[in-house]
């Protein structure tokens, strides 16, 4: 019986040891996971600052370019391409942040798989057992 006790004492350590860097593994994928998300949200409160404040300034030069309208050549010409711009640019980042809300989250979706992977390989194991 003590030639059993070091094989199984070596044994539930190695299990252990395998254990730890399965756990160890896991949540280092989760705080990836959990940073991309981050930078995700980062990404489409930036998008939607820029539209509204593109479409702020849009609105502004409209206003002024519907007041001088009225007034001599070029000036209006000036302010028609900027209000084209700024309207365009909050219509753009508008687009892109509605993009990026649509794509919806994708957290812990790799760890859930591998998850899913190891419990399917322990299940093969129990079956082969």
């Amino acid at each position: 019986m003590s030639d059993a006790s070091p094989g199984l004492l070596a044994s539930l350590r190695g299990l252990a040891t395998t254990g730890v860097a399965l756990i160890r593994t896991r949540l280092e994928l989760l705080k990836v996971e959990a940073q991309e998300e981050a930078g995700r949200w980062i990404g489409l409160l930036l998008w939607a600052v820029v539209a509204v404040i593109a479409g702020v300034l849009g609105l502004a030069f409209l206003g002024v370019f519907l007041t001088v309208l009225l007034w001599d050549s070029h000036r209006v010409l000036a302010l028609g391409i900027f209000t084209a711009l700024f309207l365009v640019t909050a219509g753009v980042a508008g687009a892109v942040a509605l993009r990026l809300l649509r794509q919806g989250s994708r957290l812990f979706a790799a760890s859930l798989a591998e998850l899913r992977r190891d419990e399917a390989a322990l299940r093969n194991e129990d079956a082969v057992s």
